[in-house]
């Protein structure tokens, strides 16, 4: 069946007024052990939202629920609108397309040339035939500043930011309407940082892409993100606390009343050193 087009005569917007993400209730557990406990977050099209937090509080694990890679031990997780538990592995197929996924430390296949890194998900989807393919491979190294020539080395002859950005470019290929970043500017030095950040919203403007950046960095939070979402570990929470301690513009974290915002934010040790010290992890 046909939607009814809008009233000045366009045709509608899949999804319009619908969250592109959606956690409702999503609880994760490993074993006995409890990583995210009744999260509740809905992500908006076009949106840049940073997760931030200390390490271990499931920033990384919120990412793979989002895209499928795991699922909730408990709670629903949607894309588009639909249930990711309900689709069968070909319509799961279909959803990850939509995504672009840039690991830690790049995680780039290191037996396989940058070009064929860059054009393993569009080969693996028999997307476009080989002239075409080489085509997309070189657009996608050239927007993310890298040299001509490049394509035919290996990740081990790349420097960290090289491998960063080739990272990027694979992510690319599929043309994806969402980005996942994960700490996508770890180990790399302050200019290089501001590069990885600087694509990051060029991404974002260029294609119209809603981008979802975990990260510690909090230069990147204040260059990139329209909306933070900070994560609290579970263990130093009480039963009826939520784990999510703050979701609002990034301006407002330096004078947040929660003084755990505060301290992470400006990087302080507060009560940490002696809550470590009783083994309060």
């Amino acid at each position: 069946m046909t939607e009814p087009a809008t009233e000045d005569g366009a045709a509608p917007v899949r999804g319009a007024g619908v969250p592109i993400i959606e956690l409702e209730g999503v609880t994760m557990r490993f074993r006995q052990q409890t990583i995210l406990r009744d999260i509740d977050l809905k992500i908006e099209r076009g949106q840049s939202l940073c997760i931030i937090g200390e390490s271990g509080c499931g920033k990384t694990v919120m990412l793979k629920l989002m895209i499928g890679l795991l699922r909730p031990t408990e709670g629903v997780v949607r894309f588009d609108g639909r249930d990711l538990a309900s689709l069968d592995e070909r319509e799961m197929v279909g959803v990850r397309l939509r995504f672009g996924f840039v690991f830690q430390m790049a995680a780039l296949f290191d037996s396989l040339t940058i070009f064929d890194n860059v054009a393993f998900g569009p080969r693996e989807h028999n997307l476009f035939d080989r002239e075409t393919l080489e085509k997309v491979v070189a657009e996608r190294l050239q927007e993310v500043g890298l040299p001509l020539g490049l394509e035919h080395k290996k990740p081990a002859e790349l420097s960290g930011g090289q491998r960063k950005r080739v990272g990027l470019a694979r992510a690319l290929a599929l043309d994806p309407e969402v980005m996942l970043y994960d700490e996508p500017t770890t180990g790399l030095d302050p200019i290089m940082t501001d590069v990885i950040n600087e694509l990051i919203l060029q991404t974002q403007s260029a294609k119209k892409a809603t981008s979802v950046v975990v990260t510690h960095e909090m230069k990147t939070v204040a260059k990139v993100a329209d909306r933070v979402v900070m994560l609290y570990p579970l263990p130093r929470l009480r039963p009826d606390e939520p784990q999510m301690i703050y979701d609002g513009p990034p301006d407002d974290l330096e004078r947040n009343p929660d003084d755990r915002v505060r301290q992470f934010v400006l990087g302080e040790a507060g009560e940490r050193l002696r809550e470590l010290s009783q083994g309060r992890e």
